[in-house]
């Protein structure tokens, strides 16, 4: 049922990609999927969403808990707070940090506890510092698997001894 949901942009309106960057830091798309995206086809774009979703996910996991994720759905509802129901629940924490990390003063009323190292870090700086790590990460993965030369050849198969 899933895959006949259209995926829609993941621009957020901020992309760098027009300045030089190879990793937009709105997104975290590569310059080429922001580029291509409307000739992509709808499993295209799962691929790149899945991808983006699995690297904030393991971002957001990095720092926080997720307690009672029924709770963080109901709040997510009730603030009115859109999210994607097929992301990681980690991704929906990240929704709401982005929606009013400044407002939430205690996590665990809205379902989710900051793991032990980071709480005295104010919300707002942990939700940038997420930001950051999941532009690294994107850009990490894009100079490993795109930038890097092919290693079978410029078609990526491996070439036939004469």
């Amino acid at each position: 049922m899933s895959s006949l949901i259209a995926i829609k942009t993941p621009c957020i309106g901020v992309c760098s990609t027009g300045i030089g960057d190879v990793v937009c830091r709105g997104c975290k798309r590569f310059t080429h999927e922001v580029i291509n995206w409307n000739g992509y086809s709808q499993e295209q774009k799962r691929a790149i969403d899945q991808r983006l979703a699995q690297f904030l996910a393991l971002c957001v996991a990095n720092k926080f808990r997720i307690m009672d994720l029924k709770l963080l759905h109901w709040q997510l509802e009730v603030q009115k707070i859109r999210y994607q129901a097929d992301h990681d629940p980690y991704c929906h924490v990240f929704v709401l940090l982005k929606a009013g990390a400044a407002q939430i003063a205690a996590p665990e009323q809205f379902g989710f506890e900051v793991l032990a190292p980071f709480r005295h870090v104010p919300l707002v700086d942990l939700r940038d510092q997420i930001d950051e790590e999941f532009w690294v990460l994107s850009s990490a993965h894009y100079d490993r698997y795109i930038a890097t030369a092919d290693m079978f050849g410029d078609n990526g198969i491996e070439q036939a001894a004469p």
